[in-house]
């Protein structure tokens, strides 16, 4: 059982709170009840999306394809598969910190031409970043100070994390876990 489905288990409890004992049984039915839903709002283009990525036991295939969409490359349009893996950590992020807000996405999917335009106008793009395989994602959370989102991100150990507080963002990817 990956964390992911760990935390969702965890977060199902009885009527008298105690935590659900996780049985095999237990992750089958919460497999069959669940829906997890991704909700994403990109700076660049003013899009909003609100969609049940994961229902039934399984990601859904058309709200994956409109998740790619809204996370793609707003300089070239180009649209790439965003890692399932990033999305289940960015729902553990959203239940760390208690909120049903809509990420406010900074930088999603990058293409190659983006990332090398990114690094030859700014420090700390990696040549090689996890954004140009639908691995890692730059957010916000508005009325939220970054550093509760960066905490939080930390806490779950799902991959890097990185701090931005002069630009106002979190970059959160599913890489090897690491922190700057």
């Amino acid at each position: 059982m990956t964390k992911f489905h760990q935390s969702l288990a965890r977060s199902y409890q009885t009527a008298d709170t105690k935590p659900m004992r996780m049985t095999r049984r237990t992750f089958v039915k919460l497999g069959s009840m669940a829906a997890i839903t991704g909700l994403f709002y990109n700076t660049h283009t003013g899009e909003k999306l609100k969609s049940i990525y994961w229902a039934e036991g399984n990601y859904v295939d058309g709200s994956l394809r409109q998740i790619s969409y809204i996370l793609r490359d707003p300089r070239s349009d180009e649209v790439h598969d965003i890692d399932t893996r990033l999305l289940d950590l960015l729902f553990s992020v959203r239940k760390e910190i208690e909120t049903n807000e809509p990420f406010h996405v900074i930088s999603g999917y990058r293409s190659a031409r983006t990332n090398a335009f990114l690094r030859a106008h700014s420090t700390g793009v990696a040549e090689n970043s996890l954004h140009l395989v639908g691995q890692a994602i730059d957010i916000r959370l508005p009325g939220r100070e970054t550093r509760i989102l960066q905490k939080a991100a930390i806490a779950l150990k799902g991959g890097g994390v990185g701090y931005y507080p002069k630009s106002d963002f979190v970059h959160v990817d599913i890489g090897r876990v690491r922190y700057w």
